[in-house]
């Protein structure tokens, strides 16, 4: 399976979501290919801490940027049993290429109005990827959504009815584990003492995607 995490919008936690699935995906013995198509090369970074402060891999990593991100991943996906795409915050080349060759499109947004109001150009890309990849699944998931109050709740309703973009049930929580784990090249899976509610929220985005 090929999966695409991204949006136009910045800022949103996509390169925190892409390197914790692969690292999730890795952990149940999946043959995971991480693809940096981001521009700031943030998973990359991630990487490079990761090797150089725990030892640890797990996924194999490499850096593509616009047209190659297509031709690359046409080429390596056959090698992997899934490969997880991370792209930059803005309406570029390699978003648009990977969108032509995935399988699946993760669309992060926080809920906040900017975000929300955002999400409309994703959908047109949406619609213009799925005229040459017509089996082109798009999922819109919370992240960062606040542990309580009616923010989650009105966001899901604003998001709901977008054309052609299927609403996640699971949402992922704003915690400290996502940030303090970054900090030392690891997922949240992998750090003690363990974050349980964080590790099951994205256990279940993990399960709405991979199955």
């Amino acid at each position: 399976m090929i999966l695409t995490v991204g949006n136009t919008k910045g800022g949103v936690g996509k390169t925190t979501i892409a390197v914790n699935l692969a690292i999730l995906r890795a952990a149940t013995g999946r043959d995971v290919l991480l693809v940096d198509a981001d521009a700031q090369g943030s998973a990359s970074v991630f990487s490079e801490i990761r090797a150089e402060q725990g030892g640890r891999s797990g996924y194999t990593v490499v850096g593509l940027h616009g047209g190659a991100v297509r031709t690359q991943v046409r080429l390596l996906a056959p090698k992997y049993h899934e490969v997880v795409i991370d792209v930059g915050g803005n309406d570029t080349a390699g978003l648009r290429a990977a969108l032509t060759v995935s399988d699946a499109l993760l669309v992060p947004v926080q809920p906040r109005s900017f975000d929300i109001w955002a999400i409309a150009q994703m959908a047109s890309l949406v619609a213009e990827a799925r005229e040459l990849n017509e089996t082109l699944r798009a999922f819109i998931v919370i992240n960062a959504a606040d542990a309580q109050g009616r923010d989650n709740a009105a966001a899901r309703e604003a998001l709901s009815d977008v054309a052609g973009l299927e609403m996640i049930e699971a949402h992922l929580v704003r915690r400290k584990a996502y940030p303090n784990a970054a900090a030392q090249g690891a997922g949240i899976i992998e750090m003690q003492p363990a974050d349980a509610k964080a590790i099951e929220e994205l256990s279940a985005l993990a399960a709405t995607l991979f199955g």
